[in-house]
């Protein structure tokens, strides 16, 4: 789950959005628009949203709108590695995990710059920014 950790002066303005038909979001999935409407965010794609309500698949396809706060590059997300990273180093960028909830250790074509962090193994907590 991706969550705000630190930010600047702005706040976080909910806009409510649909989702892709047959597809669940859980809170703090990272999301982008596809044809107006929310999907998961790929691996190597910086997100543009993040999910502040759940949804499930039937709800989705009801054409159900969840709340979301946009992605800013002047905050700081907190989420988890969801691999071990022993090179863990402030500046890498590394990939979104596939459930759309972490990171993951792969620096290649990454998008989410590491800040901070508290260890490196697997549920590790994680600081980043997009």
């Amino acid at each position: 789950m991706f969550a705000a950790y630190k930010r600047g002066a702005e706040s976080d303005a909910l806009e409510y959005l649909p989702v892709t038909a047959a597809e669940a979001v859980a809170v703090g999935e990272a999301l982008v628009l596809t044809s107006g409407k929310l999907t998961k965010c790929g691996a190597t794609a910086a997100p543009t949203y993040l999910a502040a309500g759940a949804c499930t698949a039937a709800e989705a396809t009801a054409g159900k709108r969840i709340p979301v706060i946009r992605v800013s590059k002047d905050v700081i997300y907190q989420t988890e590695l969801t691999a071990a990273y022993s090179g863990i180093a402030a500046g890498a960028k590394v990939t979104i995990s596939s459930n759309g909830l972490g990171i993951t250790a792969t620096t290649t074509s990454g998008v989410a710059e590491i800040v901070d962090w508290d260890g490196t193994a697997v549920g590790s907590q994680v600081r980043v920014r997009f």
